[in-house]
């Protein structure tokens, strides 16, 4: 977990992640609000070389803009001969038009040549499957309110396992075949519901924790990760956090922290 966030957070980093594939080769979703991204990769750890498909949900500012960072930071490395291969981003219509306009505005023109030739925009569309070499990738619209927002289901081809991720709204009844049943289910909880009068998570189009169990619970996943959060308890969010999913869902709750590590 590059970082488990809402978008206003200050002390901890935007929602967004790296599934390491079986080949060692790594998947992104989303990039954060800014450079800091750059910031979570190294403190992560995380190779740039093996980073080679990424998933864009929408186009808030807290997912998207550190997107335009990764692609400015691999197209420095392919210009100077560190990474080769290609990076594939799969994202809807609307988040494809904004990257490529942020770009084209931002980027010098000897990274901005990269994209369209070695840095590969993919609009993806609702019920779509997609074959990458580890898993196939079944996007789906969200149904936001707001933003135009894309989940994915994850189907990885080593063993079966299925890891859904819904982004960072509340679940809509029309995604249920891609959520139910999953191993993993990755969902947000802006907040606990005892403290949701403190946060106001309904009027942001938001859930608790306390609605993240009981949609685990209804869809039989096996897992449950809450993410996209406040970051006013983070001395106790993990266990409270925790204890308010698990009063609903009796499989395994995971509330991380940025920079966990979780093995599935």
């Amino acid at each position: 977990m590059l970082g488990t966030g809402n978008a206003m957070v200050t002390k901890i980093f935007n929602t967004c992640f790296l599934i390491e594939l079986p080949d060692g080769e790594l998947f992104m979703t989303d990039a954060g609000g800014g450079n800091g991204i750059l910031r979570q990769m190294e403190l992560a750890g995380a190779d740039y070389q093996k980073l080679h498909y990424m998933f864009v949900t929408h186009g808030h500012t807290d997912h998207i803009l550190g997107v335009v960072w990764i692609m400015r930071k691999i197209a420095s490395l392919m210009n100077t001969g560190k990474y080769h291969g290609q990076l594939h981003i799969y994202c809807h219509d609307i988040a494809k038009d904004m990257l490529e306009k942020m770009c084209a505005m931002m980027l010098k023109k000897k990274d901005l040549a990269n994209i369209g030739k070695d840095i590969l925009l993919h609009e993806v569309k609702d019920g779509e499957a997609v074959e990458l070499p580890q898993l196939t990738l079944h996007t789906f619209d969200i149904f936001s309110t707001k933003a135009k927002q894309f989940g994915y289901q994850a189907v990885f081809k080593e063993d079966g396992t299925v890891l859904t991720c819904l982004g960072d709204e509340p679940y809509n009844p029309e995604c249920e075949k891609y959520a139910k049943g999953a191993d993993w289910l990755l969902s947000e909880a802006f907040c606990k519901y005892d403290d949701r009068e403190r946060f106001k998570p309904y009027e942001k189009n938001h859930s608790t924790s306390k609605e993240a169990g009981e949609l685990a619970a209804k869809l039989g996943v096996k897992n449950v990760v809450l993410y996209h959060t406040e970051d006013k308890t983070l001395a106790t969010r993990k266990k409270e956090y925790g204890a308010e999913c698990s009063r609903y869902f009796s499989g395994r709750v995971f509330v991380p922290e940025d920079l966990e590590v979780i093995a599935f």
